[in-house]
């Protein structure tokens, strides 16, 4: 599981998933059984090991009362990873979302400038609406293309602040093909600017104007 806090990715996992990241790469080591986490301590790169339930309690405390300026990440290492995942869950809102990764015949991917960002088509399920079915019909709506679902890619989660509650987001990622674009335009009342479609060397200059989440989609879809 990731979590996008501000644009800065959390990361949850299990003892032995941990083991494939060097502690040399972090600035902060936190062990939650010894050590008392407090805001000072969460700058650059963060690994708190040994995570339990009231260890999330205290993180997330003070994540939604401190700014939090100079933190990049957070790796929390744990052994139950589904009850750290749950508990997180327990602390928001949740909406659900769905976007897609739409590839052309020429393997260009179909990206969107919105807000001053390159970004991905996706939006909020409706009531009843499954999470295949949403993603097919946001891209259609905001950008004027007919794609068909490829293959699963990818669960995000992102936070938010809306009308004072607490928000996250789950958002479902596929792969796509383009049908028809013969269409396309960008939703105006979306706020979106433009569309374009890239290949992997132009993308990478507008992968320096994007969110963090978008960036970590698109890198799982070219693993894929």
């Amino acid at each position: 599981m990731i979590i996008f806090i501000d644009d800065r990715p959390i990361r949850v996992m299990t003892i032995k998933k941990s083991q494939s990241i060097s502690t040399t790469n972090m600035d902060v080591l936190i062990d939650a059984q010894l050590d008392v986490i407090d805001s000072d301590k969460l700058c650059g790169h963060i690994m708190i090991v040994n995570v339990v339930l009231s260890t999330i309690d205290r993180l997330f405390a003070i994540i939604k009362s401190s700014d939090l300026l100079d933190m990049q990440s957070i790796v929390l290492v744990c052994e139950d990873k589904d009850s750290i995942k749950d508990h997180i869950k327990s602390k928001f809102k949740l909406i659900k979302a769905a976007g897609g990764v739409i590839k052309n015949t020429n393997n260009e991917i179909l990206l969107m400038y919105r807000l001053k960002k390159w970004d991905l088509p996706k939006g909020k399920l409706d009531k009843g609406e499954s999470s295949e079915t949403a993603a097919i019909r946001e891209v259609e709506e905001e950008c004027g293309v007919k794609a068909s679902i490829s293959d699963k890619l990818c669960t995000t989660y992102h936070t938010y602040t809306y009308k004072n509650e607490y928000i996250l987001k789950q958002t479902k990622w596929y792969s796509m093909k383009l049908i028809d674009d013969s269409k396309m335009q960008p939703q105006a009342e979306e706020d979106i600017e433009k569309l374009e479609w890239m290949n992997q060397d132009t993308m990478r200059a507008a992968m320096t104007k994007t969110y963090s989440s978008i960036r970590y989609v698109l890198k799982k879809y070219y693993k894929q």
